[in-house]
């Protein structure tokens, strides 16, 4: 029987989605659009052509659509291709409507399945990191210490320490200051009169940016462990972190362990979502 006009087949829409149909004119369309984004600058047309291995006439028939609707422009003084006021506008509503809560929360039900562990969520708050969200994984043991809402530490939490590389020292220093005249160094054994000095911060700092995550060992919770991911938005700033945590020895919190490789996956397909781009190389 003929589906009814406008009807959409609800059994295509529930197919995975590798195994749908697409309209191929407009994947190639995108994939000349993806072209002139990455290259930073207008290009010429024939350069487009060569990149995406299209003829030149076929590539102008797209761009003369693309003109039309705003998404792409020809400057004129060189005649060459960039990105055109629709497009912008376009990538300005995706930030509006980007949503790092609801974007975040299927990922952590899946590493909090996979593992086993309890993955949490935290933002930096006006108190400094602060959890927004928890999951729990099928081994995770009542953790009261990190409810939602609650405010951990920069130096001795794994969220801390990923906020603590990544935002502007400006935006940290108060709370890290606090922080250095009463904290004790991870591993130190809690030694009377020890603290963290500048080189124990600028050394965690290194750590992170070095490993892309964060690591935190008996020092938020005594025999736990815990990894933190960041995510960032399109500018490449850091807007929230996933945490995995549990008991010390259920959890290979080595920072090139599998355990790590997937907690970055996960945190930079979300940061995928807010428009993110890892940088070249990284």
């Amino acid at each position: 029987m003929a589906r009814p006009a406008g009807k959409v087949d609800e059994n295509a829409e529930k197919a995975p989605a590798a195994a749908r149909r697409g309209i191929q004119s407009i994947e190639v369309g995108f994939r000349i659009l993806d072209l002139i984004r990455k290259a930073g600058r207008p290009i010429p047309l024939k350069e487009i052509a060569q990149a995406c291995e299209l003829t030149v006439p076929n590539v102008h028939y797209y761009l003369v659509s693309f003109q039309k609707v705003g998404v792409v422009q020809q400057h004129a003084d060189t005649g060459h291709y960039g990105l055109g006021p629709y497009a912008l506008r376009l990538g300005l509503a995706a930030l509006e409507q980007f949503d790092v809560f609801t974007t975040a929360r299927p990922v952590m039900a899946e590493v909090a399945a996979i593992t086993g562990q309890t993955v949490f969520l935290g933002v930096w708050g006006n108190k400094g990191p602060t959890i927004v969200y928890r999951v729990e994984g099928s081994r995770s043991r009542p953790l009261l210490e990190l409810r939602v809402g609650s405010v951990l530490p920069l130096l001795s939490s794994a969220l801390g320490r990923n906020f603590l590389a990544h935002l502007p020292q400006a935006s940290t220093r108060e709370l890290l200051e606090q922080e250095m005249a009463s904290s004790v160094p991870e591993g130190a054994g809690g030694a009377a009169g020890s603290s963290y000095t500048l080189q124990d911060v600028q050394a965690i700092r290194d750590e992170v940016l070095k490993h892309g995550l964060s690591r935190c060992r008996d020092a938020l919770l005594p025999h736990f462990t815990s990894l933190s991911a960041p995510i960032f938005d399109m500018l490449g700033e850091m807007k929230a972190a996933i945490t995995l945590m549990g008991p010390v020895g259920s959890i290979d919190d080595d920072l090139q362990s599998e355990t790590a490789r997937l907690l970055g996956e996960k945190a930079r397909s979300i940061s995928a979502s807010a428009g993110w781009a890892a940088p070249a190389g990284g």
